[in-house]
């Protein structure tokens, strides 16, 4: 597997062990890097969702970002010492053609950052991946890094901001420098999407900003964030039904503001939505 260099940006092989199961490098030496917002813009002009997802992987776009997301890859968690860290942007991954979306805000430092793989690796991600399995949208309960042979069942994950952000909140600017990823990655999608869940409310409003981008008829007045709440986006994709979710972090877990039964509740009704 190559990585960029934390100081050079240059990708180079990691000293990830030979079996320790990462899925192979979606970019390749020959692979753009954008460097700046303007640059994230050319290079999102794809039709090809593998290569979107390769350019992601190397994005070096927002340098706070980029500095962060490395210098924690570097220092690792005392817990997590052992293992190689992804330390790159996150691609969004699961069926090329879904049915389902799962929008979020951004991995996590020592999650996704961590495995390669968003919403993997801390206990946010262990409860979503629980409740994808309950449900049937996922082929096993657990998810514990991008190599370890999950498969989503008529889904995919994507975050709004591909990169971990320091006290997991990325600027506006960082947001928006990340979004024509997000814009150009839903549009490849959104012909086979019929159900979009967003896992908390910065997810939810970047989600209806990226519908609206792409031509999507977003309701007036403009639609707010509720657990459970469904607004149907009709546009030249089709018609997609947007629900929320409370996200599964600690902070709603620990306090019940969400329960299994209320996030199973969530993605039973977007895989009826979807037909699935």
């Amino acid at each position: 597997m190559r990585l960029p260099h934390p100081l050079t940006g240059e990708l180079y092989e990691s000293p990830v062990p030979p079996g320790a199961g990462w899925p192979e490098d979606p970019a390749a030496r020959s692979t753009a890097v954008a460097h700046d917002a303007a640059e994230v813009v050319e290079l999102a002009q794809t039709d090809d969702l593998a290569e979107i997802d390769a350019r992601v992987s190397v994005c070096r776009a927002c340098s706070r970002l980029v500095e962060w997301r490395e210098e924690v890859a570097l220092g690792k968690r005392k817990s997590f010492a052992d293992q190689p860290y992804w330390g790159r942007p996150i691609a969004g991954w699961g069926a090329a053609e879904p049915r389902v979306l799962i929008a979020g805000l951004a991995p996590a430092a020592h999650g996704g950052n961590r495995t390669g793989r968003v919403f993997t690796g801390d206990r946010s991600g262990d409860w979503l991946f629980a409740s994808l399995y309950r449900v049937g949208l996922a082929s096993q309960p657990t998810s514990e890094h991008a190599g370890d042979g999950l498969q989503l069942l008529g889904a995919r994950m994507m975050a709004a901001v591909r990169c971990a952000p320091p006290a997991n909140k990325p600027t506006p600017s960082e947001r928006d420098t990340c979004s024509p990823w997000f814009h150009a990655e839903l549009k490849l999608v959104l012909p086979s999407t019929r159900a979009i869940v967003c896992l908390g409310k910065f997810g939810f409003d970047v989600l209806l900003n990226a519908l609206q981008a792409v031509g999507g008829d977003v309701p007036k007045p403009r639609p707010r964030f509720g657990h459970a709440v469904e607004y149907a986006v009709p546009g030249p994709y089709g018609e997609v039904t947007v629900l929320g979710c409370f996200h599964p972090s600690q902070q709603n877990t620990f306090t019940g503001k969400l329960t299994e039964s209320m996030l199973d509740s969530v993605l039973t009704r977007a895989k009826t939505i979807a037909g699935l």
